[in-house]
């Protein structure tokens, strides 16, 4: 991390619980954690939005836009920790692998295909969105609900790339060891993983 952060045996209040809901969550004490040290209150408020958003959408769909719009904001550790929930949660090792081939999620089904390009481009040059995009996504079967939902799960992703990424966050041995070598490697689009 690029700042002074509070340990987990030093954290006391509002951080100690933060951290303590992270590590039953995960197994382990996540590196992100750290970057809201000085701020519990906006994990606590970053963590609200997130879930209010997923759970309020389609799981997969979530997965794959919030891929799309991590691999186009080049996080490495959204990447690789989303890549597990898709795997993992939604049951999809061949979307995942389909992803690892073609990044750009060009070798995905139609409608995967659309949402991946619509996430990426809502996360990296929103002003660009087109009706044309939004049509193309309601002529394979989205609604327009799926398609807000898509654009919050982007736009949410973009928010806490940057909150890793700018403190010097870097993935997590233990969620990079989930994945064989070469995978994992397609997952590495920005900083790299932690070693140990």
């Amino acid at each position: 991390m690029f700042i002074d952060t509070v340990p987990e045996e030093a954290a006391g209040g509002e951080l100690a619980e933060y951290y303590r809901q992270q590590r039953d969550s995960w197994g382990f004490l996540p590196n992100y954690a750290f970057a809201f040290a000085t701020r519990p209150d906006v994990a606590r408020a970053w963590g609200g939005l997130n879930t209010t958003i997923r759970n309020g959408m389609d799981r997969r769909l979530f997965e794959l836009a919030t891929i799309a719009a991590a691999r186009a904001l080049r996080s490495t550790y959204c990447t690789a920790a989303h890549s597990k929930f898709l795997r993992d949660v939604c049951g999809d090792e061949e979307s995942l692998e389909a992803i690892a081939r073609e990044p750009d999620g060009a070798s995905l089904g139609a409608l995967d295909r659309a949402v991946f390009r619509f996430a990426a481009k809502v996360a990296t040059d929103a002003p660009s969105v087109e009706q044309s995009d939004v049509d193309e996504l309601r002529e394979l079967g989205l609604t327009d609900r799926d398609v807000a939902d898509i654009v919050f799960a982007a736009a949410a992703r973009s928010f806490f790339t940057r909150v890793l990424d700018g403190l010097g966050a870097q993935l997590d041995a233990q969620t990079a060891a989930e994945f064989a070598p070469g995978l994992l490697d397609s997952m590495v689009v920005g900083r790299p993983a932690a070693t140990g």
